[in-house]
C-alpha cells in the first residue's frame, strides 16, 4: 500500500469517525441522567420506572440531567413512543453547564404496552433512551 493511499484511507476513516459521533459531541452534550419517573420533587425524580401499572399513575416524567459547556444555548427534544409510534414530542431548552429538565406525558387509558422515551439533540440525533413497560 503506499503513503498516498494509506494517507486518503486514513483521511476517510477520520471523517467518517466525525460523522458517525454526530453533533452531540460537536455542542457538547452529555446526559449523565436519563429516568422516566412517577413525580419530581425539587427538582429530581423520586423513583426510576422499569414496569408500572396503567391504573396507578394519571401521568409520567422523562428526566433528564445534562452536562455541557458554561455557554451553552440549544435544544433537547424529549420522544414519547408507544409500541414504536410516536405518542409525544417536547422541545426543552439546555442552557448552561449544568442542566435539568423534564417532559410530562399524560396518559390515557388503554395505552398499555412497550414504551421508551428518547433525549434527542437539535439534529435528531438520539442521545439517550429509557424503556418501561405499562400493564
Amino acid at each position: 500500500m503506499t503513503l498516498s493511499r494509506l494517507c486518503r484511507l486514513f483521511a476517510a476513516a477520520f471523517c467518517l469517525i466525525a460523522w458517525l459521533a454526530g453533533s452531540a459531541f460537536a455542542e457538547g452534550l452529555k446526559i449523565t441522567e436519563m429516568t422516566v419517573t412517577t413525580k419530581i420533587v425539587k427538582g429530581n425524580p423520586i423513583d426510576s420506572v422499569r414496569r408500572i401499572s396503567s391504573k396507578s399513575v394519571k401521568a409520567l416524567y422523562c428526566f433528564t440531567r445534562i452536562s455541557s459547556p458554561g455557554d451553552t444555548d440549544t435544544t433537547i427534544t424529549h420522544v414519547w413512543y408507544l409500541n414504536d409510534e410516536v405518542v409525544g414530542e417536547y422541545e426543552l431548552p439546555v442552557k448552561g453547564g449544568h442542566w435539568r429538565t423534564n417532559s410530562k406525558k399524560v396518559l390515557e387509558k388503554g395505552q398499555s404496552g412497550q414504551w421508551r422515551c428518547e433525549a434527542q439533540d437539535s439534529d435528531g440525533n438520539v442521545l439517550k433512551s429509557v424503556s418501561f413497560q405499562m400493564n
